[in-house]
């Protein structure tokens, strides 16, 4: 079992408003909800949404979606290990092997990239998974359940990074063309640009 886990939580202050709630394209999904739209469609049913500085914006960007558990994480503003910590708490049963995990200001990573992830995690069983772009590392990221207690035992200030680095040598770095990993909408700058595309 692996459960799909979105980082919403951030106060999205130099956007000026919740990313969560933005429209990928006029008239289209919201971020949250294309990102949703993406994980299931790769074969992730049960996706946890943490949100923090927005709760009620957060909820209504994945209203009436399937398959979607919303998880306040009171804690955000410790960062965003917190709300890592935050959903893989609300997505640990007893059967779960993993997470993935992405950011809601990533919306545009394609399904394809998520399939071959979780092909890559389901063959290799490493700890880590992500993509990567030449030499770029992108979003999501497989955690694998020996990583878990190492994620809640970091340091808030450096967040997954401590993991990171503590599984440097067995990380799978999973290599793809998909330039929607690695776009990372946060400043109005960023999102007209997303919307001239």
């Amino acid at each position: 079992m692996i459960r799909g886990i979105i980082l919403a939580a951030g106060q999205s202050s130099r956007m000026g408003r919740p990313k969560a709630g933005l429209q990928v394209a006029e008239g289209g999904p919201t971020f949250a909800a294309a990102i949703v739209a993406t994980l299931q469609a790769a074969g992730l049913a049960e996706v946890i949404v943490v949100a923090g500085a927005h709760p009620s914006e957060v909820a209504e960007a994945v209203r009436g979606l399937a398959g979607v558990q919303v998880v306040q994480n009171p804690q955000w503003p410790a960062g965003q290990l917190s709300s890592l910590v935050a959903g893989l708490d609300a997505a640990n049963t007893p059967d779960l092997e993993a997470v993935l995990v992405t950011l809601v200001d990533i919306p545009l990573v394609r399904r394809e990239t998520v399939e071959g992830l979780l092909a890559a995690w389901r063959e290799s069983r490493a700890p880590i998974v992500r993509p990567a772009v030449g030499t770029r590392h992108g979003h999501p990221v497989i955690f694998d359940r020996v990583t878990f207690d190492d994620l809640r035992a970091a340091p808030m200030t450096v967040g997954a990074k401590a993991v990171i680095a503590t599984w440097q040598a067995r990380i799978l770095n999973l290599p793809c063309d998909d330039s929607g990993a690695l776009l990372d909408v946060d400043t109005p700058q960023d999102y007209d640009a997303l919307r001239r595309t």
